[in-house]
């Protein structure tokens, strides 16, 4: 475990049983902490006691919480709720290798975010979706860095943000993508296209996730 230093610096904290998934995490995040950013500090826990611990000890610099829904102390949402109602002001993304099938998926998603999560990454996401999720969900900026893109692709940053929109988003984000530019709030998009606020308000967490930015505000302004 990272130790906090006495300097002020963001703090990730780390909730899943399996060391080799903690040490994972910590590596990609340390590895792509920006040079000219604030120290970044991983603390890890393996159950819901020692989490609970930990956040209680250091809640004052603990950024991001990133939790893991199958530990040894926990069953079903449990864990994301009592986490959430001990610290309401918690940012806590829900990383889960629970169901395989987009469908599952896009259950527990609607699941976690009704029960408090901030996000919901599936343990399948590429690396580039986890340190991006990281750094849109609660660390100050500069703290993770941009992770880099494989050699043969074209750098991110010169493709236009609606050249991403048509490579990064399926057809049904586009059309709740669509919605969104026209000023459409969460509930008037469900009735719009007959799905749930919990399904709608999991779609534009995966746009702005996608598209990299932090608001509907934001990328509004980012495409006049």
């Amino acid at each position: 475990m990272t130790s906090i230093s006495s300097a002020r610096a963001s703090t990730i904290l780390m909730v899943d049983d399996h060391e080799l998934v903690r040490l994972g995490v910590r590596a990609l995040l340390n590895s792509q902490a920006s040079p000219s950013g604030s120290a970044l500090n991983v603390l890890e826990a393996g159950s819901l006691c020692e989490a609970l611990a930990l956040y209680e000890r250091h809640k004052d610099a603990i950024d991001l919480v990133l939790l893991d829904l199958a530990l040894p102390d926990t069953r079903g949402l449990n864990g994301l709720t009592t986490l959430r109602e001990r610290h309401p002001d918690a940012r806590i993304v829900v990383i889960s290798g629970i169901g395989t099938s987009g469908l599952a998926q896009d259950w527990l998603a609607q699941a976690v975010l009704a029960a408090g999560a901030d996000a919901f990454l599936p343990k399948t996401a590429s690396l580039r979706e986890v340190v991006s999720l990281v750094r849109a969900c609660g660390l100050p900026d500069g703290a993770v860095g941009h992770l880099p893109l494989p050699s043969n692709e074209p750098p991110h940053a010169d493709r236009s943000l609606p050249e991403r929109v048509s490579e990064t988003l399926s057809p049904r984000h586009l059309s709740v993508f669509q919605l969104i530019l026209e000023g459409k709030n969460n509930r008037e998009i469900a009735e719009a296209l007959h799905l749930s606020e919990g399904t709608v308000k999991n779609y534009v967490s995966t746009i702005l996730l996608r598209l990299e930015v932090r608001s509907r505000a934001q990328l509004i302004s980012s495409l006049r």
